[in-house]
Parts: C-alpha cells; structure tokens; sequence
C-alpha cells in the first residue's frame, strides 16, 4: 500500500492506539500519523501508509484548524482537565468584549512556551516524563503562526475558540495565555482537529468501522501530503537515474529548492533537492518497474465499449 487515510480519532484514544488498528489490517505494511493528537482530543488525524509515511512530515507542516473549548477561573498543571485542576479565589469575569479585543494579540507570528505536559525533548527526554517525575522542566519559547483566533461561544465560565494555525501551536497552552492576558487562567475541557491542510473532518473515517477492503477503497493519493510542492513529472531515464542515486537536470529558471516527482499517473516517485542546475532525489519511493507500470496504465486504453 501507498497512500493516505483521513481518521477520525475518537476521544478517549490515542494516537498510537487508532495506528496500532490500522497497523493490524494492513500488515506487513507500515503506518505512521502526521502529528500526535492527545487522548482528550478528537478530529482529523491523517495516516501514511507504506513508503508514504515517509511523507508524514509535510502532512504536519500544514495549517490546521481546531475548536478549543476552555473553562476560565481554573488553572492545571498539564493546562487541561486532564491534570490536576485547581480553582482560582475571586477570578475576575471578562466580558466576551474584552475578549475578542484581547485576541488580537495573539494573531500573527507570536512566541509561545510549550506546556511541561508536551512532547517537547528536553536532553533527549520528553518533557511530559520529566513532569510526571516532578522535575523542574525548561522549555523556551518558541515563534508559532496563528492565522485566525475567533470566539465561537462564551458563557462564562466556558469559552469556545476557532483556531486556524501553523505547525507546532499548542491550543490548551494559546487559550491559557489568552485567559491569562485578562488576568484569569483557564483549563482547555474539549478539542476537535477539523482540518489538516485539505484533510476535513467531514470526509474522515470512523476507525471502528475500518477493514482491509475499506481502507484500500478509501487510500487517498500520496501526492496529497506533498500538495505545497512543485510538481515534476519525470521520463523513464529520469526515474533510473533517481534510483541509483544519480542527480537529474533542473529547468532553465527553476526556483523552488524542493519539488516532488510524479510518476505517469501522478503519484510521487522522489522528493528532489535543488542543488545549482540538478535535482537530487532525497526520499525515492518508486522503482524503474513501478514506473513502467504507471507508464503502461496511463497509456492502456479505456475498458469502456461504444455501441
């Protein structure tokens, strides 16, 4: 198998869970998930299956969308319900005007500090280990893009937001901060992942209802974890020469420093690295057979009749 699946992961679940399932219906192929959902989340979680989960990583560095639901005058230690939560004494009760005029702050390039409870790697350990053992854990901040911040819903103490991010955004932590600036703290009780670059909610896949067949039915294309790349469609010459890791000629005026290479019927073959005139392939998924295959299919007429 090569291609993508859009699951939806329930709450209660992790995400290792909703791969280990798919990993069992799918053997002996491989799969991995591009970007880790806690088990209190729901929503999108997009898998690569075989050679492209060495595509992950381009499906994670999509903008994505999540609804954030908070419950402010509380704070926790992992900064959601999860933890250990604790009440605030006479928080004060911002009004959804102060609110909205607060959001604007935290739209832009920002810097945000992960939470201890994060997947973060301190010294070659995860930064939620080192909490769990009541060690002191420094993460510095970091630069995250935020695209759109909106309230949703707000009936005091609960607050609902509309994220639409950049790679690396923690929600609990962006609500918590936001709280914060009206001078309150707050614990995140609900997450939904609505989207991942084109992967929507609305087209995800239950995993309870998932079989070999369904899956190989419903295997999105691999191109679609490299939709922000140039496109290069590449001869047989071209595709032997990837393989044996030999470089290929880059077009007069070409200038994007990384491209994916399309076999006859679209899928990708490698992901290329410019270097001055050449193109070498970085990750070469296909093989000169592979890519006779997809030549021949492209080429075999249609199984349609006129009459």
């Amino acid at each position: 198998m090569f291609g993508l699946l859009n699951l939806y992961k329930p709450a209660g679940k992790t995400s290792r869970d909703v791969v280990s399932l798919v990993e069992r219906l799918v053997r002996p192929s491989k799969v991995g998930h591009a970007g880790t959902l806690d088990p209190l989340a729901t929503g999108v979680l997009v898998l690569g299956l075989g050679a492209a989960t060495r595509l992950v990583e381009y499906v994670q560095r999509m903008d994505k969308t999540y609804r954030g639901t908070f419950l402010l005058g509380r704070a926790s230690d992992t900064e959601d319900i999860t933890g250990s939560v604790t009440m605030l004494l006479s928080p004060p009760e911002p009004t959804r005007e102060e609110l909205e005029a607060l959001t604007a702050q935290f739209v832009g390039t920002i810097w945000q500090r992960p939470p201890d409870y994060s997947a973060v790697k301190i010294e070659g350990k995860r930064a939620y280990a080192l909490a769990r053992q009541g060690q002191s854990v420094e993460i510095a901040p970091r630069p995250i893009t935020i695209h759109e911040l909106r309230i949703e819903r707000y009936e005091y103490p609960e607050l609902e937001l509309s994220i639409r991010c950049g790679s690396g955004t923690y929600v609990r932590t962006l609500g918590r901060d936001l709280a914060k600036a009206a001078g309150s703290d707050c614990v995140m009780s609900a997450l939904c992942r609505e989207r991942v670059g084109p992967f929507c909610l609305a087209d995800a896949l239950d995993p309870a209802t998932l079989d070999r067949v369904t899956i190989e039915q419903r295997l999105l294309p691999a191109r679609l974890a490299v939709a922000d790349l140039r496109f290069i469609e590449i001869s047989a010459e071209d595709a032997l020469r990837l393989t044996h890791g030999k470089t290929i000629a880059r077009l007069p005026g070409e200038t994007a420093a990384e491209a994916a290479a399309l076999d006859p019927v679209g899928e990708p073959y490698a992901i290329l690295t410019a270097g001055g005139d050449l193109w070498r392939g970085t990750k070469v998924f296909g093989s000169p057979e592979s890519y006779s295959r997809a030549a021949q299919t492209r080429s075999a007429p249609s199984s349609s009749s006129s009459t």
